[in-house]
């Protein structure tokens, strides 16, 4: 079975791909719908509250055929965070959950969780801590119940995650770790919500099967004109899945975008039964 995640940045920029940086998405789009993945999810849809308009939900299902499609976007703010899956095969239930988050964060559209008969399939867009880390205090009680809400799924049956996580765990998973100590993604306490994440059943899939690589990276700053030329990244989408899964990991890679800035799609195949 083979998976990819993206925080895609807006939907709308690629379907109406009228700007530079709007063609590329466009472009990487049309890449991973050749590719045909059994589940497609994305972060950061910047959909309206009511959903993808007409032209959006024409073009993506010219995409993508045959796929049923899922939509969790922010009430509290129209055009906000959001997210999306795409699924070949119709999930036995779909589920848009609220966790208990602080603030805003359960209106935000941040997950969506298919069910199937044997796993269950998930993505989230986890709240980043912000300016001047204004929101670090949230985004603790937000990684708090996101790990209660995983770990409940996990009792049930095996689940695989995927989405931007806004947080580089180690040092190896960003170019300039110590200039970039207590930046938002790369606190102290971000990070160990993020090792409590792994400590409860799961499994950081890119890094277990490249423990040691360096200059693995899915996000680049488009403030930076260079970043990406010279690969000044960071780590901060990923796969994890709970660990009786691991063992049926095959691969798992991060997809060329090109000179686009910003999230790259991640991939995760995995032997499973459907």
């Amino acid at each position: 079975m083979q998976l990819i995640s993206w925080n895609i940045d807006s939907i709308n920029a690629a379907v109406e791909h009228k700007s530079a940086r709007g063609e590329m998405t466009w472009d990487v789009l049309n890449q991973i719908a050749a590719r045909q993945p059994d589940i497609f999810a994305i972060q950061e849809t910047k959909l309206k509250a009511v959903g993808l308009t007409k032209k959006q939900a024409q073009t993506i299902t010219d995409l993508f055929p045959d796929y049923h499609i899922y939509t969790n976007s922010s009430t509290a703010r129209s055009g906000y965070s959001g997210t999306m899956m795409l699924s070949r095969q119709e999930p036995l239930s779909v589920d848009y959950p609220i966790i208990n988050a602080p603030g805003d964060m359960d209106l935000e559209g941040r997950i969506i969780t298919l069910e199937f008969e044997n796993y269950y399939v998930s993505t989230v867009y986890t709240p980043n801590s912000g300016s001047g880390l204004a929101r670090l205090e949230e985004r603790g009680a937000w990684d708090d119940a996101y790990r209660a809400y995983i770990q409940a799924l996990d009792a049930q049956k095996p689940v695989i995650f995927s989405g931007d996580m806004n947080v580089a765990h180690e040092e190896i998973d960003l170019k300039n770790p110590k200039t970039n100590h207590n930046s938002a993604g790369f606190t102290d306490k971000e990070r160990e919500k993020f090792s409590a994440l792994l400590r409860a059943g799961f499994t950081d899939t890119m890094r277990s099967q490249y423990p040691d690589q360096t200059g693995l990276y899915t996000w680049w700053a488009q403030i930076s004109k260079t970043s990406k030329i010279n690969n000044s990244g960071w780590r901060i989408d990923y796969y994890l899945v709970s660990e009786r899964l691991a063992p049926k990991v095959k691969t798992t890679a991060v997809i060329d975008t090109g000179l686009r800035q910003d999230h790259a799609p991640i991939t995760l195949e995995i032997t499973i039964n459907k």
